[in-house]
């Protein structure tokens, strides 16, 4: 991989509005599906990964499926995590796995040094908003720190741009477009972008050394910043599937922190100075457990209560059966017992 970092321009960024239901969107299909076979070149089915060893997930799994890049919810039967490569996905998607198994990824952590990772520690330099006149000197001073042309600079109606470095420490697969040809020339004329022009899905793992330098306004936020980072590597999976999280050291520790979608990474940076030791951001999977349902339409939340449900009658009967037959061997042990 190339030293000579790669810069990301979010300059114009500008959140962009849900989809709606007639909106275009992604077809949640996945890597096997196969194109109808033509009469002179049959399609050929992909062999099922090897080596993956597939358990139940844990009851604080809420995440998104590795394979069709839909939501894994459930109270019992949530999906399946590979106890090797941590491959996510549905019940359902298990016969269609076709990634091999990469084995346990090292991501280059030291156990040593984060064996005591305080996950909610407070961060000692976030302080109010700072005057015009304290903006300026922060920033000259901060460009006084760095070696490099990476500087920050004041822009007339108070805000200012700089950079950011993110580290991307993914230990499951990225999903991106499976198709056979990139769109044309003329497509992107008519508008046919990326949406329009994913039909299937296929996974790959990111490399584990991967990190991009992004060039942002103050005002960024830091979901921005994620899907900016996703569109770079063409990634199609749900942006909520990823987290920013910041890493310190102090007093020869390590502290993760992951920010809200809505805190300003730049600003981060800024307060805390150039230092990596003393500040870094890295991507990584959701996997807190948490859910904010804030963040999913009407139509989903209706799905998951649907779910619910069905999952809800699915165990009763269960249980019920299990009873039943539980009764059953009784009364029969009662009858074959002589009377007396």
């Amino acid at each position: 991989m190339s030293t000579e970092p790669e810069l990301i321009e979010l300059r114009e960024l500008v959140p962009t509005g849900r989809p709606g239901p007639g909106g275009s969107r992604l077809e949640r299909a996945n890597a096997l599906r196969i194109t109808p076979a033509t009469a002179h070149k049959p399609a050929r089915q992909q062999a099922p990964g090897r080596g993956h060893h597939f358990q139940s997930a844990g009851p604080t799994t809420h995440t998104w499926c590795d394979l069709c890049g839909d939501f894994i919810w459930g109270v019992v039967r949530k999906g399946l995590q590979c106890a090797h490569c941590k491959f996510t996905c549905h019940y359902r998607c298990r016969a269609l796995v076709c990634l091999d198994c990469c084995g346990p990824r090292d991501l280059g952590w030291d156990p040593v040094l984060e064996r005591d990772t305080n996950v909610d520690e407070p961060v000692e330099w976030e302080t109010p908003d700072l005057s015009q006149a304290k903006l300026e000197q922060k920033i000259k001073e901060y460009n006084g720190q760095i070696n490099s042309n990476l500087f920050m600079s004041l822009n007339k109606d108070g805000s200012y741009t700089g950079f950011i470095k993110v580290q991307l420490k993914l230990v499951r697969p990225v999903s991106v477009p499976s198709i056979k040809k990139p769109p044309s020339l003329q497509d992107a004329r008519r508008g046919l972008g990326r949406g329009t022009a994913v039909r299937r899905r296929t996974s790959f793992y990111l490399p584990k050394d991967a990190v991009k330098h992004l060039h942002v306004l103050s005002r960024t936020r830091a979901s921005e910043v994620i899907e900016a980072l996703l569109r770079k590597f063409l990634v199609v999976d749900d942006p909520r599937k990823f987290a920013l999280f910041e890493r310190a050291e102090r007093h020869g520790q390590v502290y993760f922190r992951k920010l809200s979608d809505d805190e300003q990474p730049l600003r981060l940076r800024l307060l805390a100075g150039p230092s990596e030791k003393a500040l870094s951001f890295i991507l990584k999977e959701n996997d807190s457990g948490e859910v904010n349902w804030d963040a999913f339409s009407m139509p989903e939340l209706h799905n998951f209560l649907r779910i619910l449900q069905r999952e809800e009658e699915e165990h009763l009967q269960q249980i019920l059966q299990k009873y039943s037959r539980c009764r059953q061997k009784i009364q029969e042990a009662l009858h074959a017992c002589p009377l007396g």
